[in-house]
């Protein structure tokens, strides 16, 4: 084999297909079949039979007082924030990196998004920098639980409680990732969860909303469905105007095959994202993230790592990146997140959000924030492992740690060619 750098016309490391994801079984396109044959696709009756089977078991196994299933997680985090009280004009602090629809998931209610800069350890949001924010009109903390990390669920709790605000927690990549023993999503007022094509569990879309409050769960049943307010979830004042944001039968199905195979896939990403983690230390250049000893479960929806330009002769992370996928190895930069607000996606303007108006004039403009170690992270350091990457054997690990020494191997020759 030609040892040459792929990226310099060599020839590359990995050649043979990743596995595919999502994981599809033969008891999936059963149940499918099921579904589909029965004529009952949708969401009628509310929840329908299968929704109701999952909503069921994957509150259950979170630990959860209440949960509802949804079309998608932007719409889940949106249901929270009316169903606990939140209304146009309201203030809510969130994370500078994340993806676009947490701040979707706020603009779309018409409250006000106040983001917050991270915390150099973890990545995620800063409290120091969420107390910084709080204003007379700040109503809510949405925190997100960033690839295989945790919030600082203590800090974030006693600032709330302080300041009597909601803690709405972002568990997107996060699915039964455990704080002090305590599953993501039910420590705060509210826990929203993505089942878009990417996430650990997936149908396609979906989203789920977890909370302990009674009233505020039969608020977000009917807010989903139409604004209805039928028995038995009619137990809260008034009415809501609401959208319909019924799951379907068809992600209903699916996603009970996500949850029967979960826990031998997540073994399997644990095993593998340990080895690769041993493999990339031993190499140098791509610094784990310390751990917290308050995590006591940890997913793995993205295994982070900083990269350390000195390990690499001062090259920049996207360089080495580049490289190392053209010998058939995807480790994600900014590619993947870019720092919020300097996402093209961040379009808020009041002509759309009357709201913003009162804070941020006629747009929200990127320099409206001043969120350093988001930048740096993201436009430098992150480095973005997916976890379809550790739903793979040891020989798979062991190819992608190949490809690293190899970029590492031809540095010079990689310099030379800028």
């Amino acid at each position: 084999m030609n040892q040459n750098l792929a990226i310099l016309g060599g020839d590359p490391v990995r050649t043979r297909p990743w596995p595919e994801w999502p994981h599809v079984g033969p008891q999936d396109v059963e149940r499918l079949r099921s579904v589909i044959e029965s004529r009952n696709l949708g969401g009628i009756p509310f929840p329908n039979t299968l929704h109701q089977q999952f909503a069921e078991q994957f509150t259950s196994r979170l630990g959860a007082r209440y949960g509802v299933l949804m079309t998608n997680g932007t719409v889940s985090l949106s249901v929270a924030l009316r169903a606990l009280g939140v209304h146009a004009g309201d203030e809510v602090i969130t994370t500078g990196f994340t993806w676009i629809g947490t701040v979707a998931g706020i603009v779309h209610v018409n409250a006000v998004p106040v983001l917050a800069d991270i915390s150099d350890d973890n990545w995620c949001i800063d409290p120091a920098k969420v107390e910084e924010s709080i204003t007379d009109r700040t109503r809510a903390v949405m925190v997100v639980h960033l690839g295989n990390q945790v919030a600082d669920m203590d800090a974030l709790l006693d600032i709330c409680r302080r300041h009597d605000l909601l803690l709405i927690e972002d568990c997107a990549h996060a699915h039964f990732a455990q704080w002090r023993g305590q599953c993501v999503g039910t420590i705060g007022d509210a826990g929203s969860y993505s089942f878009e094509t990417s996430k650990i569990m997936t149908s396609g879309e979906g989203g789920f909303l977890v909370t302990g409050s009674e009233e505020a769960f039969h608020r977000a049943m009917s807010l989903v469905h139409v604004g209805r307010k039928e028995a038995p979830y009619d137990r809260f004042p008034g009415r809501v105007f609401g959208w319909n944001h019924r799951a379907t039968e068809m992600q209903a199905a699916v996603l009970l095959g996500q949850l029967d195979q979960y826990d031998a896939l997540d073994e399997q990403r644990t095993a593998m994202a340990e080895l690769l983690t041993k493999g990339l230390t031993e190499i140098g250049g791509f610094l784990p993230l310390p751990d917290d000893p308050r995590v006591t479960r940890r997913q793995r929806y993205e295994l982070l790592f900083r990269f350390d330009t000195d390990a690499w002769e001062g090259l920049h992370r996207d360089k080495v990146l580049e490289a190392i996928l053209a010998e058939g190895v995807e480790f994600e930069g900014n590619t993947f997140y870019p720092p919020l607000h300097r996402d093209p996606l961040f379009h808020i303007t009041a002509d759309d959000w009357p709201a913003i108006r009162e804070r941020y004039g006629e747009k929200i403009s990127p320099d409206a924030f001043h969120l350093p170690v988001a930048e740096r992270v993201a436009f430098d350091e992150a480095v973005w492992i997916h976890h379809s990457l550790l739903s793979v054997e040891p020989e798979d690990v062991q190819d992608m740690l190949d490809a690293v020494v190899k970029v590492r191997d031809n540095l010079g020759a990689l310099r030379q060619s800028l």
